[in-house]
């Protein structure tokens, strides 16, 4: 039986529903970036990212981090361990089959937590129970009831998912759910695996679990929608309005295929159309541009410039008419403020003449919290920009702290390069780099600049990735812009994406193709387990 102390900290999640200081009922939010959001095709992350991204997810207030898959590697249950460790003020999830080695694997990993959760799943759906796990529904019900009993053994807070719940029979997913919560479960999650559903029609299916399932009051309803039809956030806010609780989300909406519903956008749409979501969240909003950027670097996937909330031109106008309005009253175009996500007016123009002091004070205005080592090492390249280019702007320091401080552990660092091109030839590149600490140099020849420089890289540190994506865009306008490339690699079948920026469009390439190769050093440590979808 669980302590008074663990009821006390599962009832923050569970049962009756909460509510925030305006007594509005809470939704909490429960972010799956380190791990759903880590299945994308070309993403990865080392341990030392996920705990990056963990604290800032853990400062923005969200509630629940799900911190990894603990059985997929030991990469991943190191990570899970560590975020687990680390993490206080959020709860710390990992994700487990409906298996006694998953489950026991993951409330290892999970052991140093101050409030850990086991989140275990099992397919549900007709198509999958014939097809991927080839079980009667029998099976998978007995399957359902004895991996939830086996979880809430080791840990006071569970939560369990009918893996493509909303491609299950209504009688079966019922009958699941009743079991769950008897069996101990205090999170019911319905995920929308495939991103099949609509809006009415999702918000119809957890207010038929309201409906028929006796104890579903026992337990808070969760929804984890994908974004295969573009529905991920409309899904969710169809189901919070019919009784859902918790939203599983990502930053950016990173996740498998098209991704998961965007973290950022269900939270700010709660907040803005409160008048007709009377709901509220513990997410500080402001803090949604900097974990955007966190997220974006780590992954190498950049934000479109037109996506809702945090993309460049998400608070941009360019119409006449918009800016005619805007300078009358901002309400008239924007529905929200560039303060609430985070988003500040800047007054501090920097140049190759500001101080160590000023470019604290940009960086602190700018959301990076950086000790005085990595302060040193962002303000040298700074003045190394600074000697290049004219005006520096806020883009421009946001690309450099990123690629100077955020991959200062990485087992291979760019140092200099030397190229030699033009329409003669033939193309050369000299390139010195560090691996595993020790400094190495070499020289090749190309197809051109770009295909020299990679050369020189393959040469010093040989490998069968394959090129997929080359693609470089300038930070900031003007001639003298910053450039920011990105690299995808492929080998056996993994992807990993790589981002690098520099004034010099052939170093910046450089530091992509090398942070890619860095993240592919990540990604062989994976095994993915079968049934790894949720």
């Amino acid at each position: 039986m669980a302590s008074k102390q663990a009821e006390k900290k599962k009832d923050a999640t569970g049962g009756k529903a909460a509510r925030g200081t305006d007594g509005a009922e809470r939704v909490f939010i429960f972010d799956t970036t380190l791990r759903d959001g880590e299945q994308s095709p070309g993403c990865s992350m080392n341990l030392e990212e996920k705990l990056q991204v963990a604290h800032v997810l853990e400062e923005m207030g969200v509630d629940v981090i799900e911190a990894g898959f603990p059985i997929a590697s030991k990469g991943d249950f190191e990570a899970v361990q560590a975020v687990a460790a680390a993490v206080k003020a959020s709860r710390v999830a990992g994700l487990a089959r409906a298996t006694r080695k998953d489950i026991d694997r993951a409330a290892e990993a999970l052991k140093g937590a101050a409030t850990p959760r086991i989140h275990t799943f099992i397919s549900t759906s007709p198509l999958h129970m014939k097809f991927k796990l080839q079980m009667e529904p029998e099976d998978v019900h007995q399957a359902v009831v004895d991996s939830v009993g086996h979880a809430r053994n080791l840990c006071d807070d569970v939560e369990w998912s009918p893996e493509d719940g909303t491609r299950t029979e209504h009688d079966f997913l019922c009958r699941c759910v009743e079991s769950a919560i008897k069996a101990g479960a205090g999170t019911i999650n319905i995920p929308d695996t495939v991103g099949y559903t609509i809006p009415e029609e999702f918000h119809a299916l957890i207010a038929m679990l309201k409906n028929r399932v006796p104890n579903i009051d026992k337990a808070v309803i969760s929804v984890h929608c994908h974004n295969d039809l573009g529905l991920g956030v409309a899904n969710s806010l169809a189901a919070v309005q019919a009784g859902a609780r918790q939203v599983e989300c990502t930053v950016n909406g990173i996740g498998e295929r098209a991704g998961n519903a965007a973290m950022e956008e269900v939270v700010m749409a709660l907040r803005t159309r409160h008048d007709a979501m009377p709901y509220t969240t513990g997410v500080k909003t402001e803090m949604i541009t900097k974990a955007s950027r966190l997220v974006s670097t780590i992954t190498g996937f950049s934000v479109q410039p037109n996506k809702a909330i945090v993309g460049a031109n998400a608070f941009a106008h360019e119409s006449g008419i918009h800016q005619d309005g805007m300078l009358k009253n901002a309400e008239t175009y924007e529905i929200m403020t560039p303060e609430s996500v985070g988003l500040s007016r800047s007054t501090l123009v920097m140049g190759k003449h500001s101080g160590r002091h000023a470019f604290k004070s940009k960086l602190e205005e700018l959301g990076f919290s950086l000790n005085d080592n990595e302060i040193q090492d962002a303000f040298l390249r700074f003045k190394d920009l600074a000697d290049a280019k004219k005006d520096v702007y806020d883009e421009d320091i946001i690309a450099l702290v990123d690629d100077a401080v955020l991959r200062h552990n990485d087992r291979l660092r760019f140092v200099s390069l030397q190229v030699v091109c033009g329409s003669k030839g033939p193309q050369t590149a000299e390139l010195e780099m560090e691996i595993d600490g020790a400094a190495k140099t070499a020289k090749a020849e190309g197809n051109g600049p770009v295909d020299a420089t990679f050369a020189a890289i393959s040469q010093l540190f040989p490998h069968t990735a394959s090129l997929q994506l080359y693609q470089v865009h300038a930070v900031t306008e003007g001639t003298d812009a910053q450039a920011e490339v990105t690299v995808r690699l492929e080998e056996a079948g993994k992807t990993v994406n790589g981002q690098g920026a520099d004034h010099d469009t052939l170093v910046a390439s450089a530091r992509a193709y090398i942070n890619a190769l860095n993240k592919l050093l990540v990604k062989r440590e994976k095994t993915a387990p079968q049934v790894m979808s949720a």
